[in-house]
């Protein structure tokens, strides 16, 4: 169970995964050994399950931010596992989620330009064996960056 305090840790290096223990202390009205604990056990419980930097995708030449909904045309263990395969091995897949509704699954793909997210859908994706369709959505604005989770 997180305690308040947990929670506000968990909160504060949501924000900054920099923190030393002496500055989560400091924040949390804890010495830096109880925040530095505190944050052990965290990691150790599975709450913190990594720590990562948050890259500008412009700067890197990633002007394209898109979403793939792809349907497949058929359903079964082996289908599934041949796609999961696919989709690990192209790094411009960012993130993948099985669905709900109409879609099998939704894509979160950053490519340099449209060029390379045509070839991504249309010499990667849509010859898979198992997939039937896809529909692409182009990132016009991100109104809300990706957000920590709420605590």
């Amino acid at each position: 169970m997180l305690d308040d305090i947990d929670t506000r840790l968990l909160a504060a290096l949501q924000k900054d995964a920099h923190l030393t223990a002496q500055e989560l202390g400091e924040l949390l009205n804890l010495s830096p050994s109880q925040a530095g604990r505190r944050r052990q056990r965290l990691e150790a419980e599975g709450y913190i399950v990594g720590y990562a930097a948050r890259l500008d995708p412009l700067k890197l030449g990633l002007h394209v931010q898109g979403f793939i909904q792809v349907h497949l045309g058929t359903h079964g263990p082996e289908q599934a596992k041949g796609f999961a395969r696919l989709v690990r091995s192209r790094p411009e897949i960012i993130s993948v989620w099985t669905m709900t509704g109409e879609a099998d699954y939704l894509l979160r793909v950053y490519c340099e330009d449209l060029p390379a997210l045509n070839r991504l859908l249309h010499d990667i994706i849509l010859p898979h064996p198992t997939v039937a369709r896809v529909q692409s959505q182009i990132v016009m604005d991100q109104l809300k960056p990706d957000a920590p989770l709420p605590t």
